[in-house]
């Protein structure tokens, strides 16, 4: 089934996705940085990673959006829709970790912990947007597939 949000058949969602999650995951490994040593510019390196990650999350939730309202079979909007509550909550904790850690310079572990949730439920969102797409074809046009395998026969 084939997505609106799509450049030349290309799925729009999946190439933004990239963008939120390595920065997520490099903000965690550089404030557990920061916190093994002290070393100030790692939580600057930290907070604008994730920064960045909220950001391209609000970005890539644009057309996963779009995506998510053309869906028609009760069991794909089942899975997409808990892929969308698992990453919004993703979403929503990193931006609270955020602003905790540039406004509550005094407790440091707490955005970090937060972060780990975050790094949670976004891979469960991941896993289950994977699903859609490898499970139950969402985001693929079959007949494309099927005539560039015909062409390489």
């Amino acid at each position: 089934m084939s997505t609106r949000a799509s450049v030349h058949n290309h799925p729009v969602h999946p190439m933004l996705v990239v963008f939120p999650i390595g920065l997520w995951v490099f903000s965690i490994v550089c404030y557990g940085i920061f916190l093994a040593t002290a070393v100030p510019v790692w939580r600057t390196v930290s907070l604008y990673s994730m920064g960045g990650g909220v950001v391209g999350g609000v970005l890539a939730a644009i057309p996963g959006t779009i995506d998510f309202l053309t869906l028609n079979q009760s069991r794909v909007l089942t899975i997409a829709m808990t892929h969308m509550i698992c990453n919004t909550v993703a979403l929503t904790i990193f931006t609270i970790s955020l602003v905790l850690a540039v406004f509550w310079e005094g407790h440091t572990l707490v955005p970090f912990i937060l972060s780990l949730f975050g790094l949670l439920a976004m891979g469960i969102g991941g896993w289950l947007g994977g699903s859609l797409v490898y499970e139950h074809g969402v985001g693929v046009t079959h007949t494309y597939v099927q005539e560039m395998a015909e062409q390489h026969v």
